[in-house]
C-alpha cells in the first residue's frame, strides 16, 4: 500500500471514528498498519490507534502502539516525528500512572531540537509533565509545568489545550484544598467549550463538567455536584469513554458518602474499581479504597476500614503518590486514637509528619500547613504557594522561600 492509498484509508478510519463507529475505524487502521509501505503513513496511523486506545481506556495497547511509533520515528530520523513519538510514550505512561517515566519522556521531548512543528507540541508536553508531577505530589513543579503549558496555549491560540490545562489546574487546587480556585478553573474550561468548542469532541465538555462536579462536592454543593456528574457520565456513556465513566462512578460514590448513604456509595465504588483495575488507573483505585475506608468509618467498622487503607497504601507506594500516603496515615491515626492503640498511633503520627515535610505543604510565611482545610491560596510566579491572607497581610516584593534558599551559608 503506497502513500496515497495509505492517506485515503487513514481518512476513512477518521470519519468512521468521528461518527462513533470505533470498531470499524480500528479495523481500517489495523489493515493500513499491516499493508502500508510508507513510513510517514505508518507513523500517522499509529497515532490514530494511540488516540483511540487512550479514549477507550486500553492503556497497555496504547503503550504498545506508542513503542512501535517511536521505533518508526527512529528509522525516519526526523526530530518532529521523534518529539511526537516521545510525547505519546509520555502520555501512555501517564495513563498507566508510571509518573517517573512520564517526566523522563517529557524532558526528552523538550530537549529535542525540532522545527516549529515540534515546538507546537511543547504545550502538550508541559501539560503531561504537570499531570505526572501532580501524580507524584510534587506540587510546585506541577504548577510550573501547567503555567508553561498555559503560556504555550495563549501564544499558539490553542483553546483546546487551554481547556485541558484549566481542568488540570482545577484538579491541583482540589488536592491543595483551595476549593474556590478548584471550581474557577473548570468553569473557565466550560466557558472555552461554550465559546469555541462547537466543532470539538464532546469529551471536552464532559471533562470540564466532571471537574466542576468534584469542586462542587468539596464545597458541599451536592445537588450541583450531582447535576454536573450526571451530564459528564451521559457523554462518557455515549462515547464509550471507559476512563471517564470510572471517574464519574467514583465521584457519584463520594457524593453518596457525603450524604452518609453508604448503601448507594458501596456499589458505585465497586463499579469504579472494576473499570479502573481493568484499564490500569492505579491512582483512581487508591482513591476508591480511601472512599471505601471512609464509608467503613461511618459504620464504625474499623477493621474493614484498615483493610481498605492497606490497599490504598500499597497503591500509593507503588506510584510514589505522597499525598495519598498522607491521607492514609491521617485516617489510620484517627482509628488508632479511637481504639486507644498508643504504639500504633505514635507510628502513624511520625509517618504523617514525615509526609508533610516531604510534601513541603506549609506556608513559607506563617509556617502553618497548606491542604488540611479549605483555604484561599496564591501561587507566586516561581510557583511557590502561600496562604493568600499571609501575602495580603505581610506583603512581599519577592518570594520568601526563594529568598531563603538563595542566602549562602556563612552569610546568615
Amino acid at each position: 500500500m503506497g502513500q496515497d492509498q495509505t492517506k485515503q484509508q487513514i481518512e476513512k478510519g477518521l470519519k468512521l471514528y468521528q461518527s462513533n463507529q470505533t470498531d470499524k475505524a480500528l479495523h481500517v487502521w489495523t489493515k493500513v498498519l499491516e499493508k502500508t509501505s510508507d513510513p510517514g503513513g505508518k507513523f500517522r496511523v499509529l497515532g490514530c490507534l494511540i488516540t483511540a486506545h487512550s479514549e477507550m481506556g486500553k492503556y497497555k495497547d496504547m503503550l504498545k502502539y506508542a513503542l512501535e511509533q517511536i521505533d518508526t520515528a527512529r528509522e525516519m530520523e526526523d526530530p518532529d516525528y521523534l518529539t511526537e513519538g516521545y510525547l505519546n510514550l509520555a502520555r501512555s505512561n501517564e495513563k498507566l500512572c508510571d509518573f517517573q517515566k512520564t517526566v523522563s519522556y517529557c524532558q526528552t521531548c523538550l530537549n529535542m531540537q525540532g522545527t516549529t512543528v515540534s515546538l507546537q507540541l511543547n504545550g502538550q508536553v508541559c501539560l503531561s509533565m504537570g499531570n505526572a508531577y501532580l501524580g507524584l505530589s510534587v506540587f510546585q513543579k506541577a504548577l510550573e509545568s501547567y503555567e508553561k503549558a498555559l503560556r504555550y496555549a495563549h501564544n499558539n491560540d490553542d483553546k483546546m489545550l487551554e481547556c485541558r490545562v484549566c481542568c488540570s489546574l482545577g484538579n491541583i487546587y482540589v488536592q491543595l484544598k483551595d476549593y474556590e480556585k478548584a471550581l474557577f478553573f473548570p468553569c473557565k474550561a466550560a466557558e472555552l467549550v461554550n465559546d469555541y468548542g462547537k466543532s470539538w469532541s464532546l469529551k471536552y465538555r464532559a471533562m470540564s463538567q466532571f471537574h466542576m462536579s468534584v469542586a462542587y462536592r468539596k464545597l458541599e454543593r451536592l445537588p450541583d455536584a450531582m447535576g454536573c456528574c450526571e451530564e459528564s457520565m451521559k457523554i462518557a456513556l455515549q462515547h464509550g469513554d471507559r476512563p471517564l465513566q470510572a471517574l464519574c462512578l467514583l465521584n457519584f460514590a463520594d457524593i453518596h458518602r457525603c450524604r452518609h448513604d453508604v448503601n448507594k456509595a458501596f456499589p458505585r465504588y465497586e463499579s469504579a474499581l472494576g473499570i479502573m483495575t481493568e484499564i490500569g488507573n492505579r491512582l483512581g483505585q487508591a482513591h476508591v479504597y480511601l472512599g471505601v475506608a471512609k464509608c467503613w468509618l461511618l459504620q464504625k467498622d474499623y477493621d474493614k476500614a484498615l483493610e481498605s487503607l492497606e490497599r490504598a497504601q500499597e497503591l500509593a507506594d507503588g506510584m510514589g503518590n505522597k499525598l495519598c500516603s498522607l491521607k492514609v496515615h491521617s485516617l489510620r491515626e484517627g482509628i488508632y486514637r479511637n481504639n486507644k492503640q498508643q504504639e500504633e498511633l505514635r507510628e502513624q503520627v511520625v509517618k504523617f509528619l514525615q509526609c508533610v515535610e516531604e510534601l513541603e505543604l506549609y506556608c513559607g510565611m506563617c509556617g502553618e500547613s497548606i491542604g488540611d482545610r479549605d483555604q484561599k491560596l496564591q501561587a507566586l510566579p516561581c510557583s511557590h504557594i502561600f496562604h493568600l491572607k499571609c501575602l495580603q497581610t505581610n506583603g512581599t516584593k519577592g518570594c520568601p522561600k526563594c529568598f531563603k534558599s538563595s542566602i549562602k551559608p556563612g552569610f546568615v
